[in-house]
């Protein structure tokens, strides 16, 4: 396999200098895909290949990540066309694990089209030849078994010590260099979020889940840029919702007698627990109080990180109206990063509900402008979360039981008294 695998990247690297003089005067696509995708009837396989960016985890809600975007924005265009999208995204990988395992996670599904992003974790590295040369025998590995190939730069980050920003950019610059070398269409989403982060701070920091994650605001940018790479058109995503899943698992738990945990910011420790008793009277119930009331952001993102160690089934993540920030970048930043911490790791594996503050009572106006940037943060996660509509008038408790009350029967319940 390793003989293998060396063969490869020294015949990519000859490939790539055959290839290092040619130029093209319009932005190249992969016409064998967009033809079949035009055709519709056929099912188009594309694989999206890369590292934890790309695999669904935390930082999008663990339920998809651009992959499935892609694959929505690409239904968009052709409305005809059967897509059929395989994340091999896997966390920690670096180009050379991902050359490792292609014949498994790629190769094997047979692909149309392969849309591939690393860099992010080969940059702590600095190898910059060995990345070039590993990316390299992908594409040619992709093209022996008959696929075509879309190379994407990975986005722009937080500043961090791991990933500076300027190394980054060195790695990004080599698919940049190395799609044109070989004639592949190029992604830049590197350069999508440069462009965002030049026009607004907080309109980036929204693109952020932390460091170096983006969330699901972040992944439907790659997919929109994706898309207008394959296809040379321009979609929006901006009308696609979240997964109409929410409390799945609390509610499967709850029907089958299992007991449950529940970790909820005040004051809805108590408030969620008595709505859920309304439909499950003889539940078994564990609350942990995650406590807010009077605590600064700093507080409550370092309390954040007891999350997922304290295995819940449910997470009430509600941050009050009163708490601030120095400034509106910050507040997301902080938002974000302790909203992505109460989320499973990996795929879901228990539920998230966001809460917004007007729930719990009126807001001044600094603070209702907080919740507009909760409301755009919490879409970055790709779930459903309790709000007050304009000209409620109801209270906290009864918005919370309406809405658990919604969500048994949309998850096939009886409403309240269910067994």
């Amino acid at each position: 396999m390793r003989n293998a695998r060396l063969f490869i990247v020294v015949a990519a690297l000859v490939l790539v200098a055959l290839w290092g003089n040619v130029t093209a005067s319009e932005p190249l696509r992969p016409e064998r895909t967009r033809a079949l995708l035009e055709a519709g009837g056929e099912p188009v396989r594309i694989v999206a290949f890369g590292d934890s960016i790309t695999g669904v985890y935390y930082h999008t809600g663990g339920r998809r990540a651009w992959c499935d975007m892609l694959g929505e924005a690409l239904r968009k265009v052709y409305p005809k066309a059967d897509v059929r999208m395989i994340n091999a995204g896997i966390s920690g990988h670096t180009s050379e694990r991902g050359l490792g395992r292609m014949e498994r996670d790629v190769c094997a599904h047979r692909p149309h089209l392969v849309v591939v992003m690393f860099g992010m974790n080969d940059c702590t590295g600095n190898n910059l030849d060995r990345f070039r040369a590993n990316m390299a025998a992908i594409v040619f590995r992709c093209r022996e078994a008959g696929a075509e190939v879309v190379l994407c730069t990975p986005n722009n980050v937080y500043p961090n010590e791991p990933r500076p920003e300027e190394r980054l950019a060195r790695f990004a610059q080599v698919v940049r260099d190395l799609a044109a070398e070989m004639e592949t269409p190029l992604a830049d989403c590197f350069q999508a979020y440069e462009d965002v982060r030049k026009n607004s701070q907080t309109d980036w920091c929204l693109l952020m889940s932390e460091f170096i994650h983006p969330n699901m605001n972040g992944h439907r940018l790659f997919a929109e840029v994706m898309t207008k790479a394959i296809t040379g058109r321009t979609v929006s995503l901006v009308d696609v919702v979240p997964p109409d899943d929410a409390l799945v698992f609390t509610i499967r738990r709850l029907r089958s007698g299992e007991p449950i945990k529940i970790v909820a910011m005040e004051p809805y420790d108590e408030i969620v627990p008595a709505a859920l008793r309304e439909c499950f009277p003889q539940a078994a119930m564990e609350t942990v109080t995650w406590p807010v009331e009077g605590k600064s952001l700093d507080a409550i993102e370092v309390w954040a990180k007891n999350v997922r160690n304290l295995k819940p089934d449910l997470v009430v993540f509600a941050i009050p109206g009163e708490v601030k920030a120095a400034s509106d970048p910050q507040f997301v930043r902080q938002y974000c990063w302790s909203l992505a911490q109460s989320f499973s790791f990996g795929r879901a594996t228990f539920d998230t509900v966001p809460v917004l503050p007007s729930v719990a009572g009126q807001l001044d106006d600094s603070a209702k402008l907080r919740e507009e940037l909760a409301k755009r943060v919490i879409r970055g996660y790709d779930v459903e979360c309790i709000e007050r509509t304009a000209g409620c008038t109801k209270t906290a408790r009864q918005i919370v039981s309406e809405w658990i009350e919604h969500r048994m029967l949309a998850l096939g319940g009886t409403g309240k008294n269910a067994k």
